[in-house]
């Protein structure tokens, strides 16, 4: 890790900014005159001074820092309300301050042929003596390049050029801090090194891109900082955190932490190296869905959570043994309120201080990567909190949402909606997306809520929206940034994933943009989620009068590059936990878990599975409490936990069972309407001959021997799973470890097999070489 991030090269000179005027450069710069030169040459008006004092002036590089009055003469003018006395250090000249205003406005004179390079020595009212530098001595250290980029979605200008940057400037070591506020008439830098004093660092405009820029030398990382912001009205608006900030307090604390765009040596090399070389459509992806602040806490220390690194000593192990290929995290985006479960996220940029700093949770990355295991984010860009300190009415204006509550306001979640028209919020967002996956080397983004984006109209009623402008309730600015969002993470991060969660018949979702798709690479499969939940929810005897529910979803399975989520949203607000929903005694529920996991496995698309899903938690998830570990001591819940554990091993070293998953050509039906029996069956296949995986699962409780399955392919099948194995909790009915074919012809097929079907049980069969 380097200490400082870069060397912030001087362009501009002292140059300074000021609202109203039009361009490009600092506004100085524009006007032509000499760097810090006094317009006048002859002082300072009164009222200026005054506007400075009140932290109400908008162009402090105006006023304040070395400024020409006159042939070889200059005067070098600094706030110090800290300072009973101060000293002007030039070479080895040493010029007293002249106060010029009680609250601790300075002046000093100094003769110099050209802009004197100098620092202030201050006695504080404690009699200590201080040296520092002045921040308006130094010229701006943004050019007018990054001004442009911050207006080109898909780029990363947001991340390099505005937060708070550690670096040096003309050899000084400190923090570039940079902020879009357009609207704003003065923003200052406010933190415990300046006692939250507005007055002290005022910042300087770039006009033309509306940032705020300031470089404050001396300031080391680690402390706490926001932006104090007067609205184009003139009234003070509510202290804002950074936008673009990398760390934060951890909550309730608000403020932005110094941090910095930190390098680290990362040991990931290979896995980043090769991770773009395979395509995830035909790899297997099993995703383990994980809320960190709930997986596991510590009982003994007042419940607390574990932290970046005891989750990736605990969890990640955890996560490799039960064969996932992906761990995906519920937002860790810095958010406020802990029930919103971190999707009413503050800063964008800052992985949450409730677990560690910014470099563990780079740590808890890398161990997942040198484990072989993925890490994904749950990912919001679709809403935010209307907490004080965020970005809602960020510069007194609605600068980040819609000033219109029929399209700012969601009236579901009580948060604001960004306005993805707005071409620097659309850069904001899809720089984000960048920043998480090159940054944070994360293997892929989940996008929360994306028809809420989608839909004008989304959950509202008639006159509570605004058509767009063919009259249609698209979005086309969503539409638009989602697409170019999607463009630049699989340009800029070749092998990663985006993942839909889009719960209605949107055309494309997963498919090129170039095609007219929204370009992301998968989509949650919402409908496949709820038909299948409803149908092994009922009584086994109902069940013949819902089989539709079983084969609806795949009429539609190859349409779109689909995940089948079992996720967090299906275990809260009342629906219970997957093993209650479950119907029967206690050992019919534990069987009819297990069978489903099957039936899921097999099934063509890539599996999501929420923690304590996996050994079949009782109790509804409550982001309070840690998973009821102690399940692990009943069998039945350990056999569950086998299951999950067998089927990622089988899916995983089994490429009929993933190969052509987003194909229909790698499925095909072999029974498909025994309702009476509540039995299905089907043929996954890979892409190399005889690569073929054979699914049968029977949904009552009652065994079938002899019940004949074609299959599309002669040979020996060896049974690769049996959910209801006596391993497992299970009663053993099964055919002995596998079984041929024989020449009966069966469902359309030549060959067939004569299965013995396990009650409330699914099989997974596999065509030996």
């Amino acid at each position: 890790m380097t200490e400082t991030d870069e060397t912030f090269a001087t362009r501009t000179g002292a140059s300074s900014g000021k609202s109203g005027s039009a361009g490009v450069a600092p506004i100085a710069a524009r006007k032509g005159r000499a760097p810090g030169k006094d317009a006048s040459g002859t002082g300072l008006h009164p009222d200026a001074v005054a506007a400075i004092m009140a932290a109400n002036h908008g162009d402090p590089f105006s006023i304040l820092g070395p400024h020409q009055v006159g042939e070889g003469a200059w005067e070098v003018r600094a706030v110090l309300p800290d300072a009973r006395a101060a000293t002007l250090i030039v070479g080895d000249e040493r010029i007293p301050f002249e106060r010029r205003h009680p609250e601790g406005f300075f002046v000093a004179r100094v003769a110099s042929q050209g802009r004197p390079l100098y620092e202030l020595e201050l006695e504080g009212h404690d009699g200590v003596r201080r040296c520092r530098h002045d921040p308006y001595g130094f010229g701006s250290s943004i050019d007018q390049s990054d001004v442009a980029a911050l207006r080109e979605i898909g780029t990363n200008t947001v991340y390099r050029v505005l937060g708070a940057h550690q670096g040096t400037l003309d050899g000084i070591a400190g923090f570039r801090f940079a902020v879009w506020a357009p609207n704003a008439r003065r923003v200052s830098v406010v933190g415990d090194f300046n006692d939250w004093d507005g007055r002290r660092h005022p910042m300087r405009l770039w006009q033309d891109g509306g940032i705020w820029e300031l470089f404050i030398p001396g300031l080391k990382a680690g402390g706490h900082y926001k932006y104090e912001l007067r609205g184009p009205d003139g009234s003070l608006v509510p202290l804002k955190a950074d936008p673009v900030a990398f760390a934060t307090q951890k909550p309730p604390e608000t403020a932005s932490v110094m941090y910095g765009l930190r390098d680290r040596s990362w040991r990931d090399a290979q896995w980043m190296a090769t991770r773009g070389e395979k395509d995830p459509r035909h790899t297997p992806i099993s995703i383990y869905e994980v809320h960190l602040g709930s997986w596991a806490r510590v009982p003994e220390e007042g419940n607390r959570y574990l932290t970046y690194k005891e989750l990736a000593a605990r969890l990640i192990p955890y996560v490799k043994e039960l064969g996932f290929t992906h761990i995906e995290m519920l937002p860790i985006t810095e958010f406020p309120f802990d029930g919103s479960w971190g999707y009413q996220t503050v800063s964008m940029y800052a992985p949450t201080s409730r677990f560690g700093t910014p470099e563990d949770f780079s740590e808890f990355v890398d161990a997942a990567h040198e484990a072989g295991i993925g890490v994904m984010l749950d990912w919001v860009p679709g809403h935010f909190p209307l907490d004080a300190h965020g970005l809602g009415l960020f510069d007194g204006t609605h600068l980040y949402e819609h000033a219109d509550p029929r399209q700012g306001f969601h009236q579901d979640w009580g948060t604001y909606i960004y306005n993805f028209g707005r071409t620097e919020v659309a850069t904001f967002l899809a720089a984000n997306a960048r920043f998480w996956l090159e940054h944070y080397h994360l293997d892929g983004l989940r996008v929360d809520a994306v028809a809420s984006m989608l839909y004008l109209d989304y959950s509202r009623r008639a006159g509570e929206w605004i058509p767009n402008q063919y009259g249609g309730n698209e979005n086309l600015d969503a539409i638009n940034f989602l697409r170019k969002t999607n463009e630049a993470t699989y340009s800029h991060a070749p092998g990663t994933i985006t993942v839909a969660e889009e719960s209605t018949s949107w055309p494309g979702v997963s498919h090129p943009t170039y095609t007219g798709g929204l370009g992301f690479g998968f989509k949650w499969n919402m409908g496949w989620m709820h038909d299948t939940l409803q149908f092994i929810s009922k009584e086994p005897i109902h069940r013949r009068y819902h089989h539709h529910d079983l084969t609806f979803g795949l009429l539609y399975a190859f349409s779109e590059n689909f995940i089948l989520p079992l996720s967090h949203d299906e275990v809260v607000h009342g629906k219970g936990s997957m093993l209650g929903k479950m119907p029967g005694d206690r050992w019919q529920k534990f069987a009819n878990l297990r069978a489903y996991y099957g039936f899921m496995w097999g099934h063509p698309g890539k599996k999501l599975l929420f923690m304590g899903g996996e050994f079949g938690q009782e109790r509804e998830w409550n982001h309070n409490h840690s998973l009821d570990w102690h399940h692990l001591d009943d069998p039945l819940h350990r056999g569950v936990k086998d299951v999950i554990r067998d089927l990622n091993r089988l899916y995983t070293s089994t490429p009929a069972l993933y190969a052509r998953d987003t194909e229909g050509a790698g499925f095909e039906w072999l029974v498909a309407d025994d309702q009476d029996n509540s039995v299905i069956a089907w043929a996954r296949k890979g892409t190399e001959p005889g690569q073929i995986a054979i699914v049968v699962s029977n949904f009552t409780p009652v065994p079938r021997e002899g019940y004949r399955v074609g299959v599309p392919a002669a040979g020996w099948y060896r049974e690769a799973f049996n959910s209801d194995a006596e391993a497992y909790g299970g009663s053993n009915v099964g055919n002995h470890g596998g079984l041929g074919t024989d020449p009966t012809p069966s469902h359309g097929q030549a060959q067939s097999l004569s299965l013995t079907l396990p009650p409330l049980g699914t099989m997974i069969f596999v065509l030996q070489g």
